[in-house]
C-alpha cells in the first residue's frame, strides 16, 4: 500500500474513535474555536506540540517554521499573531525551540544554500550576538544547545516587539510570552523564560542553561 494512503486509513481511524467517545464531536468543532495558546514553533517532524502536550482540537493556534524564528517582516507569522492575539484572545504566546534543531545546526556551522540559507540569517544574528558564550561550550552539540537555548531567547524580545503584542501590553490585555525548548532525549519541555507587559525589554538576561 502507497505511504499516503497510511494517512487516509489512520484519518478515518481517529474520525471514528471521535465519534464512538462522544457523537458531537465534530459538530462542537464546527462552532467555532477558542484556544488559549499561540505556539511558535519548529518544522522538525519530531516536535508535535499538539501530540506532546496532549491538547485536544481547538486548544492551540500554531505557526511553525524552520528553527522556530520571528521575522518582522514574515507576514505568515504576523498575520497568525495578529489574529490570535486580537481575535481570538489568546492569553499565552509560546517560543519552543528543541535540542538537536537542524536550523540552529546550519545556522552555527554554515553549508545551506538558497532559501534556507536566507531564512536563517536570523539565527545566524543569534549566534554572532552571543558568540563568546556559545564558543565556550566546547563541542559541536554542546554549542548547538546553547545555541537553541539563546535563540529561543532572542525570537521572545523580537515577539515582544512586534507592534500586535506592544498593543496588547499597551491596553492591559492579559498575555503572557513564554520560552520553552523541547528535550527529544526524554520527551520533557523545558521552561526557560517569561515575559509580560511589566517586563523591561532592555534588562532580558540570558537563559540559565537547562542541558548539561
Amino acid at each position: 500500500m502507497k505511504d499516503y494512503r497510511q494517512l487516509l486509513l489512520a484519518n478515518r481511524a481517529w474520525a471514528d474513535e471521535q465519534t464512538a467517545e462522544r457523537a458531537d464531536f465534530f459538530e462542537r468543532q464546527t462552532m467555532g474555536q477558542k484556544p488559549q495558546f499561540l505556539w511558535i514553533g519548529c518544522s522538525d517532524s519530531r516536535v508535535a506540540p499538539e501530540q506532546m502536550t496532549m491538547t485536544p482540537p481547538g486548544g492551540m493556534f500554531i505557526h511553525r517554521n524552520v528553527a522556530n524564528l520571528v521575522h518582522d517582516d514574515d507576514l505568515n507569522l504576523l498575520s497568525v499573531i495578529q489574529y490570535a492575539v486580537t481575535v481570538l484572545k489568546v492569553k499565552h504566546v509560546i517560543v519552543c525551540g528543541h535540542y538537536g534543531c537542524g536550523g540552529v545546526k546550519a545556522a552555527l556551522t554554515g553549508g545551506t544554500s538558497g532559501p534556507v540559507h536566507d531564512w536563517l540569517d536570523n539565527a545566524r544574528n543569534v549566534y554572532c550576538d552571543h558568540k563568546h558564550e556559545v564558543d565556550a561550550m566546547g563541542d559541536e552539540e554542546n554549542r548547538a544547545n546553547r545555541l537553541v537555548e539563546l535563540n529561543v531567547r532572542d525570537q521572545l524580545v523580537r515577539l515582544a516587539k512586534i507592534d500586535t503584542i506592544r498593543q496588547a501590553f499597551t491596553e492591559g490585555q492579559e498575555l503572557y510570552l513564554h520560552g520553552w525548548v523541547y528535550d527529544m532525549r526524554d520527551g520533557l519541555i523545558k521552561p526557560l523564560m517569561e515575559i509580560d507587559r511589566e517586563t523591561v525589554l532592555e534588562e532580558v538576561g540570558r537563559p540559565e542553561r537547562v542541558l548539561v
